[in-house]
C-alpha cells in the first residue's frame, strides 16, 4: 500500500469478503428475459463502462484485509498475508471460508522503528528453493523515508519467519519510494524486485538470488511505469510472465480513504521484464499509460493493493476493496483471470 499525500491511512489491518458470484444458471434465465424486453427498455439497462466489471467472489470468515497476498501450499492450504501489525495472517483450505491466525512477526524487528512504524506494509510470499519468502514494506505514512525487508521461513506459518533485515530503502530526498515490492523469477532463473508507489513510479532492481537481496554486479534503478503529468499515483507493482509476454498490474489513483477512494488496478505488457511495457493502446507506462483490469462499480469501491496468483483453475487476481455498504471498511477480493484476448480480463 502505498503512500504518498493522502489522507491518513485506516489502521492498517486486512480486509476482504465479497458477494458470491451470479451464478451461471441465473445468468443465462436473465438473458432469456432481456430478450423479450423491448429495444428502448433495453437500451436504459445497458450498464456504464464501470458496471462492466465483476463482483468479488465469495468469500466468508475473516476477510477484512489490505494489500493481500496469498499462497497455495503443496497439501492445499491457502496461506494470506496483508498489512497491518506483524503482517496479519488469514488461511483457508477452500478459497471461500477465511479464518485469522496470529501474525507473520510475533515480536517485531528492532530495525522497523528507524522509519517511525510499528507496523509493516504490502508483503509479498512466494516459494523458492525450498523456502518461503516475504518482502513487504515499512514506512512513514505520506513520506518516501521508507524500506523494504525480507523474511523466511521453512513452512510460511505465522511465528515461523525469520527477518532478514533490508533489501533496499529510501529517503526523503529520493525521487522514488521504496515499498510494495514484488518478486519476480525470470525463464534464466534471475531475480528482479519490483517496487515503488508516487513519486517517479515504479521501479525495478536485480536481486542475488543467493541473499534475497540486490545484486552487488548489478546495481542498476530502473523505471518501469510513472506518470509525470497530473497525479503521480501509481503503485504496488506486481510482474507475471503469460504467452511470451511480461505483465505489469500496478494499483492507479488513491486508496485509503475509505468510500472516498479512487484505487484501480491497470495493466501493461512488455517483450522484456525490464520494459518497456505499453497499454492496449500502445500508451506507455512511463507516460500515464495502463489498460484498466478493475475498477469501482456499485458498493466495490477502489479495488487495489493487488497480487497474482496461479491457481489449479486458473490465474487470480487478489485485492482489497472498500465496501460501500460497510462505511468503506478494507475487505478482501478474488477473481479469476481470463488470457484468452491477450490481455488480462478479470470474471
Amino acid at each position: 500500500m502505498s503512500r504518498t499525500s493522502r489522507t491518513p491511512r485506516i489502521s492498517r489491518t486486512p480486509r476482504t469478503s465479497r458477494t458470491p458470484r451470479t451464478p451461471h444458471a441465473f445468468r443465462t434465465s436473465r438473458r432469456t428475459a432481456l430478450l423479450s424486453l423491448p429495444a428502448a427498455i433495453l437500451l436504459a439497462l445497458v450498464p456504464s463502462a464501470a458496471s462492466a466489471y465483476p463482483n468479488p467472489g465469495t468469500v466468508t470468515g475473516s476477510t477484512v484485509v489490505h494489500d493481500p497476498t496469498m499462497i497455495r501450499t503443496s497439501g492445499g492450504r491457502y496461506l494470506l498475508y496483508a498489512t497491518g501489525g506483524g503482517l496479519s495472517y488469514r488461511t483457508s483450505t477452500d478459497r471461500v471460508a477465511f479464518g485469522a491466525g496470529g501474525d507473520a512477526f510475533p515480536t517485531k524487528p528492532g530495525w522497523w522503528s528507524s522509519y517511525g512504524t510499528t507496523e509493516a506494509w504490502a508483503p509479498d510470499i512466494s516459494y523458492q528453493g525450498g523456502k518461503y519468502l516475504m518482502y513487504y514494506a515499512v514506512s512513514t505514512f505520506g513520506s518516501n523515508k521508507s524500506a523494504i525487508g525480507l523474511a523466511t521461513s521453512t513452512t510460511g506459518l505465522p511465528g515461523s519467519w525469520t527477518d532478514r533485515g533490508t533489501v533496499y530503502t529510501s529517503t526523503t530526498s529520493s525521487d522514488y519510494n521504496a515499498i510494495d515490492p514484488n518478486l519476480f523469477v525470470d525463464d534464466n532463473g534471475k531475480w528482479w524486485l519490483s517496487f515503488g508507489s508516487w513519486w517517479t513510479g515504479l521501479k525495478m532492481i536485480q536481486v542475488d538470488p543467493a541473499t534475497g537481496k540486490q545484486l552487488s554486479g548489478d546495481t542498476a534503478r530502473r523505471s518501469l511505469a510513472s506518470r509525470p503529468t497530473g497525479t503521480k499515483a501509481v503503485e504496488a507493482p506486481y510482474i507475471v510472465k503469460r504467452n511470451g509476454y511480461y505483465y505489469l498490474f500496478a494499483s492507479y489513483d488513491t486508496c485509503c480513504a475509505g468510500t472516498g477512494s479512487t484505487y484501480k488496478v491497470k495493466v501493461g505488457r512488455a517483450t522484456a521484464v525490464t520494459g518497456p511495457y505499453y497499454d492496449k493502446n500502445g500508451v506507455a507506462l512511463m507516460n500515464n499509460g495502463g489498460t484498466p483490469v478493475l475498477e469501482s462499480h456499485g458498493r466495490y469501491i477502489g479495488p487495489g493493493g493487488q497480487s497474482i496468483m496461479k491457481d489449479t483453475d486458473g490465474d487470480l487476481i487478489v485485492y482489497h476493496y472498500y465496501d460501500g455498504n460497510d462505511n468503506g471498511t478494507p475487505k478482501l477480493g478474488i477473481n479469476l483471470l481470463n488470457w484468452s484476448s491477450g490481455w488480462p480480463v478479470a470474471y
